[in-house]
């Protein structure tokens, strides 16, 4: 009898704690980042979604050389882009290749090698336009003997992310003598914050030095290019990475213009190719400012041991806003955060006896400060945030899923939908890009920017699992706000996007079915286009989105296309051999062929990223997991391959496996001291990791459509103790 009231008792507390409601603060505060030494991956970043800064042990970016093989000391906006001008008169029709597809010729725009004209236009394009590193803002400190400190004479670091109030709190000792600096981003505005204290500023021995930067021209920008110059050196290309060979693109005659305003305020206009932007300057406190030499300005403070400085980055024909003063900067943030916090929802995992509970709990917390600051405005990001350019800094569409669904099954969707009437503004664009293939609808672009332009490709031309996506952004919306309204918002984007993919997909008379491809790259991009036909995970998303677009039509009373229906009724069956799905039909030999064992597992997206299809047998995805998760070369992965594999471990009741997912020891499966993902030297971070992670652990907490278990992808041992709340469930 003791027995059975014991294990009553205990039932109930366990049952009373999980009830509780989170203690937030307590939750994210113990998650706050420290750094008590130079760690050149463990730059901190302050922003506000679609503008960041990220900071040295300094508070400041006072030492970027030394840190752009780490995390870079970027300062980036979603709206700061610039193109060179256009001396060759390149055209884009230059770039487009035509391919033999569905008995008629189809162009697309890719990698042309030769001619040399050709393979120039595809260069201009990729890199064309580019995302710029706005400015460089750092301390100028002098020794005693005169010297600038070099990072070795910063001692007694004392660092501090405060994710509460979204503040980094710096102390460091430079001789002896304390520096103490406060770094906060406004929420509402481009516009940072700084507050200084030191005797060094009384001593006229710290100075705050603006410097911006050419932009390179290369793959990576890491905002340390100071000098114009014809060509980019060795090293250079080393570190930014390239694949356009040496010559960037010449000369150019920018101008930064200083015009000091009165006393306590200046502006430093810089003027681009096809950009002009400002920097304007206030601050709080007896100081001056100075050209020091081209596009190198210092702000030199006296007479005081404080000075207080705000730093507002706007378009030159915007520059209407008053430079809000560090204390309100400093308010905005910390208002900003706190609403961000107790908003949406939220995962403890304190009591937990897995050792990994903690760790978990902490990718977690810093994943959302991280996405919050990087991927919220109103351009999907690139894969490297507001931080440092990948790719040019071009958003890549196959991979805003990963940046941006979390958002809506962590309850806060409309911090997705800030970029979805990016959609709106390339709509004719993407469906231009259909209409000049011979096909119906909208095509998404892949690799794109800001205006929706296509760039080059020899992959992304060929992807297709783009395509689906908006479908499922737009889903979310509606399942977060079911009204008509909302259908009616989004119901044209998403019945373009579906006429694309019914006719995309070919009706091959010999077998009675439709077919994917050839002239497709699936999200495993180990298989060439010309040969690549019906490959599983995107022909299971093919299923769903289409049902999907004709359940809206149902919604708002509206005809449902025939084409659609009769697609999906005859769209091939998922490809199997010996048990197991395959990648794609066309490659018998997904598990037998070393390189197809390698990059994306994405069969596992059939059933994890995407719910239970009627193309899909459980007891055949259960193999065909098993077989990946036990002879993948887990070793050639990127970051979103674990939760994705965590994702379809929790569908398949598998929740250890689940956990093992996150926790695979691989170095693309790192989370630094900052929180962010490591991929490599040449990718040091990579949000998108974050962001399936915060995907994976929302569907773990709280399931999916149909699922009844609690906390589904958590083991049920005992080990794991999930107090959670807010969650929406996936699909």
């Amino acid at each position: 009898m003791k027995k059975i009231l014991s294990v009553s008792f205990f039932m109930l507390s366990l049952s009373l704690f999980s009830q509780q409601k989170i203690d937030r603060k307590a939750l994210v505060s113990r998650h706050n980042v420290q750094i008590t030494a130079i760690d050149t991956l463990a730059s901190l970043t302050v922003g506000n979604g679609a503008f960041a800064y990220t900071v040295d042990v300094t508070g400041l970016q006072t030492f970027p050389e030394e840190y752009q093989r780490g995390i870079p000391l970027g300062t980036q906006a979603e709206w700061g882009w610039d193109s060179y001008k256009n001396t060759e008169k390149y055209k884009f029709s230059e770039t487009l290749k035509e391919v033999d597809q569905y008995g008629r010729k189809i162009s697309y725009s890719t990698q042309i090698k030769e001619p040399a004209r050709k393979k120039e236009a595809v260069e201009w394009f990729r890199q064309n336009p580019h995302l710029l590193q706005l400015g460089n803002i750092g301390f100028e400190i002098t020794k005693k003997d005169g010297s600038l400190v070099k990072p070795e004479d910063i001692k007694a670091i004392n660092q501090k992310l405060n994710l509460w109030t979204g503040k980094i709190e710096s102390y460091f000792e430079v001789e002896g003598t304390p520096v103490k600096v406060i770094t906060a981003c406004d929420q509402t505005k481009d516009v940072l914050g700084f507050k200084v204290e030191s005797d060094l500023i009384q001593q006229g021995r710290l100075k705050i030095r603006v410097r911006i930067p050419f932009p390179t021209g290369l793959w990576g920008d890491m905002g340390t290019k100071w000098e114009e110059k014809q060509d980019v050196t060795i090293s250079e290309v080393a570190i930014a990475g390239t694949d356009m060979g040496k010559k960037w693109g010449g000369k150019q005659d920018y101008k930064s213009n200083l015009k000091i305003k009165n006393k306590s305020e200046a502006t430093i206009t810089h003027i681009m190719d096809s950009i002009s932007y400002d920097i304007n300057l206030k601050w709080k406190g007896t100081a001056s400012i100075i050209e020091k030499a081209k596009h190198y300005f210092v702000v030199e403070p006296s007479k005081s041991n404080t000075i207080e400085l705000s730093c507002a980055f706007v378009q030159t024909d915007k520059n209407k806003a008053v430079i809000p003063s560090f204390e309100a900067i400093e308010k905005s943030s910390i208002a900003g955060w706190e609403s961000f916090w107790k908003s949406g929802a939220a995962v403890d995992f304190s009591g937990s006896t897995d050792k990994r509970a903690n760790e978990l709990e902490r990718r977690v917390i810093l994943s959302q400060y991280l996405t919050k600051v990087q991927c919220t405005g109103k351009v999907p990001p690139q894969e490297t945030g507001l931080t440092y350019n990948s790719w040019f800094g071009k958003p890549h569409l196959e991979m805003h899923w990963w940046h941006g669904v979390h958002f809506a099954l962590w309850d806060r969707p409309e911090l997705l939908e800030n970029s979805l009437p990016w959609y709106q503004k390339v709509f004719e664009k993407a469906k231009n890009i259909a209409k000049r293939q011979g096909f119906e609808g909208a095509r998404w672009q892949k690799m794109t920017d800001p205006d929706g332009n296509e760039s080059p490709s020899s992959v992304g031309a060929f992807l297709i699992w783009q395509q689906p996506h908006f479908i499922t952004y737009a889903d979310l919306i509606y399942q977060a706000k079911p009204t008509t309204a909302t259908l009616n918002l989004y119901s044209e984007r998403v019945f373009e996007t579906a006429n694309f993919m019914a006719s995309f997909a070919n009706y091959d008379t010999k077998t009675d079915r439709y077919v994917l491809g050839p002239w497709v790259i699936p999200a495993q991009e180990r298989f060439k286009a010309i040969e690549t036909f019906n490959p599983t995970y995107e022909l299971a998303y093919w299923n769903w989105a289409l049902k999907t677009a004709i359940s809206w039509k149902k919604k708002l009373n509206q005809e449902v296309p025939k084409k659609w229906e009769e697609v999906l009724a005859k769209l091939s069956p998922l490809p199997i051999a010996n048990g197991v799905y395959l990648a794609t039909e066309s490659a018998t030999d997904s598990y037998t062929n070393p390189e197809f064992k390698t990059d994306h597992p994405s069969v596992l997206g059939t059933f994890g990223m995407l719910p239970e299809t009627s193309l899909l047998d459980k007891k055949i995805m259960k193999n065909t997991f098993n077989l990946v998760w036990d002879t993948w070369s887990w070793d050639k992965t990127w970051g979103w391959d674990f939760p994705m594999t965590a994702m379809s471990a929790a569908r398949l009741q598998m929740p250890e496996k689940a956990i093992d997912a996150l926790f695979m020891n691989v170095t693309t499966n790192t989370y630094l001291k900052n929180g962010h993902n490591y991929q490599s030297g040449r990718l040091t971070l990579y949000l998108p990791g974050n962001g399936g992670l915060l995907t994976a652990v929302a569907m773990m907490c709280a399931g999916w459509e149909g699922n009844t278990i609690e906390n589904p992808g958590f083991p049920k041992d005992g080990t794991w103790k999930v107090r959670s709340e807010g969650f929406k469930k996936m699909f």
